[in-house]
């Protein structure tokens, strides 16, 4: 067997320590969701101080036998930044470790907003058992992972499927509190407005959050089969046509579609902002690919966002060059990108 002589020697381990890394990082999503399932940033949040390990296992119902493993799966979140390490006094002014939330961890604390904990409950077999099959996805003419995994489509899965859809539509809801971050930032994107649809709005939580902080906006949910009293909802598919509307809002929607899927969409938004007279514009949320800008923490989410797009919904996370030419495909002769929160922006398009 011959050596890799470009590598050089004290490189080796370095390499199979990088390897490792990736071949073992889905670990990384199971260990927050056995945070979230074990209620440890609601025990810390609850502790209301620094809390010890003695703390922690005397509020965690896990088996006695497991008692001793929770200082490692602590270390574990520690070192991957979900808790951090301090030090308290106890009554006999010894000095001892404790722990307490960052801002990631805060972020799934139950009862609080904006709250991601249901999106970490995407981390289940189902979804995950998916992507297993990338290497034969690219072999085969399969469109999607999906229908290699469960036979049909992501969406058909979900539909016939209630307990995933309900996992889905929680995080996406969850995902949708993260607006009422940005809102305040942005009133000129709203000002003016009379009515907007969010198309693939799910639940609601979106068209809500907007609607409570502009009460004179008319706000439409417009999707395949939910329903929310509060709102006014129409059922419909994006595909066929887009109820009349000042503003189409299409928040984490084309990344689910490949270009031509996407023109379709975007061609009846136009039809539904332009019947009214008022010219309208399509707001986008969505990220967009900026590898000589972002950091690379924030280009990996993107990235990884854009490879479960691929093989999952045959979508794609796209960069400005590619949002430009979708656009214009579509008929809209400009638009404004405006970095939004996180991996995410706002596109205003107009007709």
């Amino acid at each position: 067997m011959h050596s890799i002589e470009s590598i050089p020697e004290n490189e080796y381990f370095k390499a199979e320590a990088h390897l490792y890394r990736y071949i073992y990082s889905h670990i990384n999503g199971t260990v927050l969701k056995c945070a979230v399932q074990l209620d440890i940033p609601d025990i810390i949040h609850n502790h209301g101080q620094p809390i010890t390990i003695p703390q922690l296992i005397s509020k965690l119902e896990v088996h006695p036998t497991k008692t001793a493993c929770v200082e490692r799966l602590v270390r574990f979140l520690v070192h991957n930044g979900f808790l951090l390490e301090t030090k308290v006094i106890n009554e006999e002014e010894e000095e001892n470790e404790a722990y307490t939330l960052t801002p990631p961890s805060k972020l799934l604390v139950k009862g609080m907003e904006p709250n991601l904990a249901p999106m970490v409950g995407l981390v289940e077999t189902g979804f995950m058992a998916a992507l297993d099959f990338l290497g034969s996805w690219f072999k085969g003419n399969n469109k999607t992972i999906a229908e290699i995994a469960f036979g049909v489509g992501m969406w058909e899965m979900l539909e016939h499927d209630p307990l995933r859809l309900k996992s889905f539509n929680e995080a996406m809801a969850s995902d949708s509190q993260m607006i009422t971050m940005v809102l305040k930032d942005f009133k000129s994107i709203f000002k003016g407005l009379e009515s907007i649809v969010d198309v693939g709005g799910g639940t609601g939580t979106t068209c809500r959050i907007i609607c409570e902080a502009y009460p004179n906006l008319k706000c439409i949910v417009f999707d395949l089969s939910q329903f929310d009293y509060i709102l006014s909802f129409v059922g419909g598919s994006m595909f066929e046509s887009i109820p009349f509307a000042d503003v189409v809002l299409l928040k984490w929607i084309l990344h689910n579609w490949d270009d031509e899927s996407s023109m379709k969409i975007l061609n009846n938004c136009k039809e539904a902002i332009t019947k009214k007279g008022k010219g309208g514009k399509v707001i986008i949320i969505d990220a967009v690919i900026k590898e000589k800008e972002d950091d690379d923490g924030m280009t990996q989410v993107k990235l990884l966002f854009d490879i479960s797009m691929m093989s999952t919904l045959n979508g794609k996370e796209r960069t400005e060059k590619e949002w430009k030419k979708l656009l214009e495909a579509a008929g809209f002769k400009h638009y404004k990108i405006t970095p939004l929160f996180g991996f995410r922006s706002i596109i205003e398009a107009y007709p």
